[in-house]
């Protein structure tokens, strides 16, 4: 069986957002698999990021966080509740974030956790950086082998967050997390679980929810990540941007999905695994 670590950012114990933690960790245990839980409120967890993250610092005059950052990971001068949460994820094969959607993104907390966790070295500024190798990231890096998917109750009615929802379409909206936090540093993004209405559902509400949520557990190591394009797998000109020919005619981000009929991505010499294609 796996390994599975929730990072979850609610900081109320008994809302709809932390009921659905608590099913996920039940589940995923039941089911044979170890779990380890980061509750960013229980744990009081610092979501500054700030001169106190450095034993040491290597310019004591000028704070410059990425430099800083770069520094202490490569010297072990992180404090430790950052090197704790690290060893945390290099541990997990699956990351499940589970959060409320606030003004369309994660909440602070939650933020400062990737702005903290997520260093120099460690989840981006790997890899090699050349004119024809732009680092390993979007499909490649530390992270690289794990899967992520989120949890995400939202207050809004789901037309309002469909394709031409006033809102966005929640790939839209998800898209910096999911692709710009998750996929950068390697991990493949599983489609998310959103949860709509969360402060009108009633009891049948929730049964529904709490059965769809469980099957799609069942699936986390089995079903098809969101097909996003590799950076260095050969759909991007030495620019970063993607080719011509490729995109299906979109200008959106789903120019960014794999689709049928595209050449096969290259990565160190391999074809890349086949995946899940955009319609």
């Amino acid at each position: 069986m796996s390994n599975v670590l929730i990072v979850h950012a609610h900081p109320e114990p008994a809302s709809l957002t932390s009921a659905l933690k608590n099913v996920a960790v039940e589940k995923l245990r039941a089911d044979g698999h170890d779990v380890k839980v980061s509750d960013l409120y229980a744990m009081g967890w610092k979501p500054l990021a700030d001169a106190h993250d450095f034993i040491e610092r290597h310019d004591p005059d000028r704070l410059i966080y990425v430099a800083e950052s770069k520094n202490a990971y490569a010297s072990g001068l992180q404090t430790a509740d950052i090197v704790a949460e690290q060893d945390k994820l290099l541990w997990a094969d699956a990351v499940l974030f589970s959060f409320p959607m606030w003004w369309f993104g994660m909440p602070a907390i939650l933020k400062g956790w990737v702005d903290r966790v997520f260093a120099y070295g460690f989840a981006y500024g790997v890899g090699e950086h050349s004119e024809k190798h732009w680092g390993d990231r979007y499909g490649e890096g530390t992270l690289a082998g794990r899967r992520a998917m989120l949890i995400v109750p939202i207050g809004g009615h789901l037309p309002h967050y469909s394709e031409r929802g006033v809102n966005g379409s929640i790939d839209d909206v998800l898209w910096p997390i999911q692709h710009g936090v998750l996929f950068y540093p390697g991990m493949d993004v599983m489609p998310p679980f959103p949860v709509y209405s969360t402060d009108r559902m009633d009891e049948d509400g929730w049964a529904e929810i709490e059965t769809a949520f469980k099957e799609r557990l069942a699936g986390l190591f089995t079903d098809e990540p969101i097909p996003y394009r590799t950076q260095n797998g050969g759909h991007y000109d030495g620019k970063q941007r993607l080719k011509p020919g490729l995109g299906g005619g979109s200008d959106g981000i789903s120019m960014h999905l794999v689709r049928e009929g595209d050449p096969e991505e290259v990565l160190h010499g391999q074809v890349r695994q086949s995946r899940r294609l955009a319609s």
